[in-house]
């Protein structure tokens, strides 16, 4: 999982909000949020990676390649920054059990409503 540290919303496009994630190393990643959900008194987001650049052994990844690429999903606790803008970033281990939890029970939940 990459590591989140100062990411905050490039944009509302047509895949919805895209979020910019960092590494250590200073790469760039995009994801969407995919989901938002609280757990406790706080927010969390499901990030699902959208770049298409990555390349498997044989060939660069496009919508037309067919093959089994690993979709990156991340798990991140909303946060405001003393600016008031929002920033995404990574749980510490409790929060993260607590937002699996509630995802889980979100999950259950939906799935009896069909």
């Amino acid at each position: 999982m990459e590591e989140l540290k100062n990411n905050s919303v490039v944009e509302e496009d047509t895949e919805g909000t895209v979020v910019v994630i960092t590494d250590e190393e200073g790469n760039e990643y995009n994801y969407v949020e995919e989901m938002v959900f609280d757990a406790g008194s706080d927010k969390y987001a499901i990030l699902v990676s959208i770049d298409g650049d990555e390349e498997c052994e044989c060939h660069e990844h496009d919508e037309e390649c067919g093959c089994e690429e690993e979709v990156d999903v991340i798990l991140a606790k909303i946060v405001k920054d003393e600016n008031g803008e929002v920033e995404y970033i990574e749980p510490t281990d409790e929060e993260f059990e607590i937002a699996q939890q509630a995802y889980e029970e979100l999950m259950d939940k939906l799935e009896a409503e069909e």
